[in-house]
């Protein structure tokens, strides 16, 4: 089954200055909850690229790891780029982040689409605790990006 995951936000700045921030991979890690445990593996390159493969350790319960590799299937400058899952814990990650100019900054928005697998034990899993996870996930992001860009608005779930 399919799910959706939409949100909005405000950042104040420069275009191209917030682009940068978030076309950084080393920054991910600035912008996650520390609850995950996130961590990057190896090395990645200071800019993302399309083609780009980023593996990551990523602590889905306490005392649970599990290897997450993404690829960065789409990058068109300033305005957008994609990450798909290779190898993780869903059967299907797409996430697309989209940066639109607006006066005094940037409506940064991402739109992911899932599918956590296992058929009807995992629409199960996705009612009790995945949903719910991916939406404190993401709440937090938006609190991260508040501390990096000061005057950032709230997130806006679309």
């Amino acid at each position: 089954m399919l799910y959706r995951l939409q949100r909005r936000q405000f950042i104040p700045g420069s275009p191209a200055a917030i682009w940068e921030f978030f076309s950084t991979p080393r920054n991910l890690d600035r912008l996650t909850s520390p609850e995950l445990r996130f961590r990057i593996v190896g090395d990645v390159a200071p800019r993302m690229y399309a083609g780009q493969l980023i593996e990551y350790r990523v602590g889905i319960v306490p005392g649970i790891e599990t290897r997450w590799l993404t690829e960065i299937t789409h990058v068109r400058e300033g305005e957008y780029f994609v990450d798909e899952q290779r190898c993780g814990p869903y059967r299907l990650w797409h996430h697309q982040h989209r940066f639109s100019p607006v006066a005094g900054g940037v409506e940064m928005t991402d739109l992911v689409t899932y599918d956590p697998g296992w058929g009807w034990l995992g629409g199960l899993g996705h009612a009790v605790w995945i949903g719910g996870k991916l939406r404190t996930i993401f709440a937090l992001r938006a609190q991260k990006v508040r501390e990096a860009f000061p005057g950032a608005g709230d997130a806006e779930i679309l």
